[in-house]
């Protein structure tokens, strides 16, 4: 099989899982991106483990279990603000657990534990509160529009942003980072984003089209800022994908970059705007 037929499949099954457990209900949702946030943090520390330091993986799986089940279970008001505060005890663990390795890079152990958490698992707990927000304070039950439009606005973005890169790109963004991409494609993608703003305020009616039009902005410049980040993380493991299990298409973390800056500055801009 072909690589462009093999990566033509795999984005099929993956946006058909990815927009069925979106759209069906917040239950479907919130196990599907839990179970997408643990291979992604299992990922990461996969690759630190391979090339430069030692995290806690298992404890760091069951951290990252337990940040994204409070901050559900507080999104779909399943419980009240208090619940936050099981993850206190927990956090702690990571300096207990170090004390019984023989290791003599406690700091870089505990660091590479902790990078996993910040950067994995506390961006995808966000995410429930863009699946909720504001219906659910609303009505009492949850709506994708803002979740789904955010996705779609960032897969419009990275898609013309890859188009108009191979065909025009000349201008490095950043080619410390990432020689390939362009600024030519980094502008294609803006207009991507934002004429895939207009489809959603045609679609989901929760935002005018301005509204959408603001969100779209920040899930472009915050999302390219994600994709450089982690493309950042593999220049300096020197590798290409994050892993395979998404066959020509790499690793999760190769296709949830970009939500992994962008979902904390969603929210905020819904919060802001609302």
């Amino acid at each position: 099989m072909s690589n462009i037929v093999k990566r033509i499949l795999t984005g099929i099954v993956f946006l058909t899982v990815l927009i069925g457990g979106i759209i069906y209900n917040q239950y479907t949702f919130g196990g599907l991106f839990f179970f997408i946030m643990l291979l992604s943090l299992n990922e990461f520390y996969t690759l630190i483990q391979k090339k430069t330091g030692t995290p806690q993986r298992e404890l760091g799986l069951i951290l990252g279990s337990v940040i994204y089940s409070t901050n559900y279970a507080l999104a779909t008001q399943l419980y009240d603000f208090k619940i936050l505060l099981i993850n206190l005890p927990f956090l702690f663990l990571v300096f207990i657990h170090e004390l019984f390795i023989d290791n003599r890079n406690p700091f870089r152990n505990i660091a590479y534990t902790y990078t996993g958490l910040i950067y994995i698992a506390i961006p995808f707990s966000i995410l429930p509160y863009v699946y909720t927000f504001p219906e659910i304070h609303l009505t009492g039950s949850a709506s994708p529009a803002f979740i789904m439009g955010a996705f779609m606005i960032l897969w419009a973005n990275d898609i013309m942003a890859f188009i108009v890169g191979s065909l025009f790109g000349k201008t490095k963004l950043f080619e410390r980072i990432s020689p390939k991409k362009s600024w030519e494609g980094a502008i294609g993608g803006a207009i991507g984003g934002w004429a895939m703003a207009y489809v959603c305020s045609m679609l989901f009616h929760q935002f005018q089209f301005m509204e959408w039009l603001g969100l779209a902005t920040i899930v472009v410049v915050f999302g390219t800022i994600g994709d450089l980040v982690e493309s950042m993380f593999k220049r300096a493991l020197k590798i290409k994908d994050s892993g395979n299990i998404l066959p020509g298409h790499g690793g999760m973390l190769d296709r949830f970059d970009g939500i992994l800056i962008a979902s904390p500055f969603i929210l905020a801009y819904l919060i802001v705007i609302s």
